[in-house]
C-alpha cells in the first residue's frame, strides 16, 4: 500500500468521523433544547444542558442557575433538570414532596410536554431544513427553460435560457397537466438526436440534439455499488458491457437484465474515458401504496441534458413541501421496519452507529446541500425513535405519563426499574443488531 492510499484511507475516514459528529451534535443540541426550553417554559428548572457524556472540557453557568456544557464523548447529550438525581425533599410534616421546579413534582400536562418537546424539535428541524432546500433549489420555470447546459462529451445545440416548448414532437407539460415529464420520457423514442422546438430571443425554432436525460451521475447513493466502485458527480456513463447508452432508461434496464451479475461500464470523466466495473446490490424500495419493492440497482441518479431554470419559491409553498417531505419519511420508517419484522423486505435495511457514520461521510463527500439534506433525514429518525414506547425512550416516559393520567396514580418505584431495565435492555438488543447489520451486511 502506497502513501497515497494511505492519505485518502485515513482522509476519508477522518471525514466520515467528523461528518458523524456534526450531524449527531446538531440533531442532539435540537433534541434537547426542545427539552430544555419546554420544561422552562412549563416551570421546570434545569441543573445541567450538557453536549456530549464524560469529562467536561468546557462550561459556563447562566443567570438561571443552568450549567451549559461540552462534554469530551460527543455521542449525545443531556438535560439534567432539578431533582432528578433526587427529586423528593421533605416537607414540613416530614413526608416525601417534590418541588414544582423539578419533573418529579411538576404537573403531568408539563412533564409530558416537556418529554414530548424533544422529539417535536427534532421535526421543526427537519421540516426547515427541506423547506429552506426547497426554497433555495426553487421550482423550475414553466415554459421550461434552459438554466445550464451540463458537460457531456457530445456538443448540446441548447443555449441557457431557451425556454423548451416540445420535445420529440411531444408537447412539453406543465404543472396543471395530467401528463408528467416522465411520461414525455417514457413515451419519447431513445435516439441520438432528438428534435427540440423551443424559444430563443423571442424567435421559435427546432433543432436537433441528444436525448433529454442522458447518464449523467448528479448523485451517489451511500454504500451503492457505484459509491464504492468510485464514480464520481457529473461522470457520465456512455456504454455498459459494450453497448451504448443514450438514456437513462436503458441503463436502468441493463442493470435489471443483469441480475446481479457484474456490469461493465465506459465513463465520460472531464474529457477522459474511463472503465469501472461494478456489481449492482438488491434494494428494497418504498412504493407509493406503502408497501416494498426489490430491485437490483447501481445506486445513482440521474440528470437531464441541462439543468432546468428555477424561481424562487414562496416560503409557504416551500413549508408545505416540508412538512410532506418529513411525514413521508415518518410514514416510510414505520412502513419500513413493519416489514422488516414482518419478513417482507431484508433487516439488513436497519443500519447502526458505523453505517449512519459512513453515510454521514458520503453525504458530506458530495457537497454541503447533501449532507444538510441527509441531517434533516436523520433528525426526523431520532424523533421517531424516541418516540417509540420503550422504557428510557420520551416515548416510554409518556407512556407511563398516559398511565398516569388514566389510573391517576403513578407506577411503583419497581415496577419503573423493571421496566427500565427491560427498555435498556431493548435498546441495547437493537443495537448490537444494528451493528452486526453495519459490519457484515453486503
Amino acid at each position: 500500500m502506497d502513501a497515497l492510499t494511505i492519505f485518502s484511507a485515513v482522509g476519508g475516514s477522518l471525514t466520515t468521523f467528523i461528518a458523524f459528529v456534526v450531524a449527531l451534535s446538531i440533531i442532539v443540541a435540537v433534541h434537547e433544547y426542545g427539552h430544555y426550553i419546554v420544561g422552562r417554559w412549563s416551570g421546570i428548572e434545569a441543573e445541567v444542558f450538557s453536549l456530549g457524556f464524560g469529562p467536561v472540557v468546557w462550561s459556563r453557568m447562566d443567570k438561571r442557575g443552568t450549567r451549559w456544557q461540552l462534554a469530551a464523548l460527543p455521542f449525545g447529550g443531556y438535560v439534567k433538570f432539578v431533582g432528578d438525581a433526587n427529586a423528593a425533599s421533605v416537607g414540613s410534616e416530614g413526608e416525601v414532596q417534590a418541588g414544582r421546579n423539578t419533573m418529579a413534582g411538576a404537573p403531568l400536562w408539563a412533564r409530558a410536554a416537556t418529554v414530548s418537546a424533544g422529539p417535536v424539535f427534532n421535526f421543526i428541524l427537519s421540516i426547515l431544513i427541506f423547506a429552506a432546500i426547497t426554497m433555495v433549489n426553487g421550482a423550475a420555470k414553466e415554459p421550461l427553460e434552459v438554466g445550464k447546459v451540463n458537460e457531456l462529451p457530445y456538443e448540446v445545440a441548447l443555449q441557457p435560457g431557451d425556454q423548451i416548448l416540445s420535445i420529440g414532437g411531444i408537447d412539453v407539460p406543465t404543472r396543471g397537466d395530467e401528463a408528467t415529464f416522465d411520461d414525455l420520457l417514457t413515451a419519447l423514442p431513445i435516439e441520438s438526436n432528438v428534435e427540440y422546438r423551443l424559444l430563443r430571443d423571442g424567435a421559435e425554432m427546432v433543432v436537433a440534439t441528444a436525448h433529454p436525460m442522458p447518464v449523467v451521475v448528479t448523485q451517489l447513493a451511500p454504500q451503492s455499488a457505484a459509491y464504492e466502485s468510485g464514480l464520481l458527480r457529473g461522470d457520465v456513463i456512455t456504454h455498459v458491457d459494450g453497448m451504448e447508452i443514450l438514456a437513462f432508461s436503458q441503463l436502468r434496464k441493463a442493470v435489471m437484465e443483469a441480475g446481479g451479475k457484474s456490469l461493465a461500464l465506459d465513463v465520460w470523466r472531464d474529457g477522459e474515458k474511463l472503465k469501472f466495473t461494478l456489481t449492482p446490490k438488491r434494494v428494497d424500495e418504498p412504493q407509493a401504496d406503502g408497501g416494498f419493492e426489490t430491485n437490483w440497482r447501481i445506486g445513482i441518479v440521474g440528470g437531464m441534458l441541462f439543468q432546468p431554470g428555477t424561481e424562487t419559491l414562496p416560503p409557504l409553498p416551500a413549508l408545505s413541501a416540508g412538512v410532506d417531505m418529513t411525514w413521508n419519511i415518518i410514514t416510510g420508517s414505520i412502513s419500513g421496519l413493519y416489514h422488516m419484522v414482518s419478513g417482507t423486505i431484508s433487516s439488513c435495511n436497519m443500519s447502526g452507529p458505523l453505517g449512519i457514520a459512513q453515510v454521514s461521510g458520503a453525504m458530506a463527500r458530495q457537497g454541503l446541500e447533501n449532507f444538510i439534506y441527509f441531517v434533516g433525514i436523520l433528525s426526523t429518525a431520532v424523533g421517531l425513535l424516541n418516540l417509540f414506547p420503550i422504557p428510557v425512550l420520551d416515548g416510554g416516559h409518556l407512556t407511563f405519563y398516559a398511565y398516569e393520567a388514566v389510573t391517576r396514580r403513578k407506577p411503583s418505584e419497581r415496577a419503573l426499574r423493571i421496566l427500565m431495565t427491560a427498555g435498556l435492555t431493548v435498546i441495547l438488543s437493537l443495537t448490537v443488531f444494528a451493528l452486526t447489520n453495519d459490519l457484515f451486511c453486503p
